[in-house]
């Protein structure tokens, strides 16, 4: 590949890196890249978690850095998510995929709503909720979004950080930190699955994972410094912008321009 081509992906990886730290659904950036690369869908998905691994390593140690880790809550979640990791990614290849795009860009426009009218809850976040165990419910939860995640991946950090604050109680800083090392955890057991089905094109993946640490690095740094209102903000803006692209809003507004 020419030169460029390597700049451009670790700039995507960059965009996605920093996007799903802070948020989610960044690899809506760099799927898209890779298989304009050439990768199939599939090689492309699993590639993909190259980045991701690499960015949440980088992003889960700044955040324990800073003291905002709850490595104990953390683990607990990932267990469930693990579970459904690996049943997502053995199913990636057998749904309908511009089907569920639509479902999941339909979910954010109800998640965006949630988030716009009560922000205390996602600001301040619910403390005497965290010393609990989790309940089935969380546990179901979490089981649900580790099997998307491992289906997919893109998104997968908008639908944690709604687990996390509304179900568990965090507020949006801690729940970007505990986001990511659930994410870490899950990305591995489904990594394992895409590998095991040669579905994992390294050469890339790896220049892709470059720029992921390097926006995952500056965006937990900008959200332990800028708080969790500034976070909230940025949740807004990705989950509108995730919702219109899943739901082909701005592929409508192309065609529709005259010309």
């Amino acid at each position: 590949m020419a030169w460029y081509i390597y700049l451009a992906v670790i700039a995507a990886g960059f965009g996605a890196g920093f996007i799903n730290t802070l948020a989610g659904s960044g690899s809506l950036i760099t799927l898209p890249v890779l298989i304009f690369l050439g990768l199939p869908a599939n090689v492309a998905n699993g590639t993909n978690r190259v980045g991701v691994l690499f960015q949440n390593i980088t992003s889960t140690a700044s955040f324990q850095r800073k003291g905002m880790m709850d490595v104990r809550g953390g683990l607990i979640l990932s267990l469930p998510a693990i579970i459904g990791s690996i049943i997502g990614a053995q199913i990636a290849t057998d749904l309908n995929e511009a089907v569920m795009e639509r479902v999941i860009g339909a979910l954010m426009v109800v998640m965006l709503v949630v988030i716009w009218v009560d922000p205390k809850k996602w600001v301040q976040g619910q403390l005497e909720r965290l010393d609990r165990r989790p309940s089935p419910l969380q546990w179901l939860i979490f089981f649900a979004i580790g099997v998307y995640g491992g289906f997919i991946q893109a998104g997968v950090g908008i639908f944690l950080l709604a687990g996390l604050v509304l179900s568990v109680g965090y507020n949006l800083v801690r729940a970007n930190a505990v986001k990511n090392l659930i994410v870490l955890a899950f990305t591995i057991s489904a990594l394992i699955v895409f590998m095991l089905n040669d579905q994992v094109a390294w050469g890339i993946g790896l220049i892709l994972a470059i720029g992921n640490a390097l926006g995952a690095w500056a965006a937990a740094r900008m959200a332990v410094k800028r708080g969790a209102q500034f976070v909230r903000w940025v949740v807004i803006l990705v989950v509108a912008v995730s919702a219109a692209e899943l739901l082909g809003v701005f592929s409508y507004i192309v065609r529709v321009l005259p010309g």
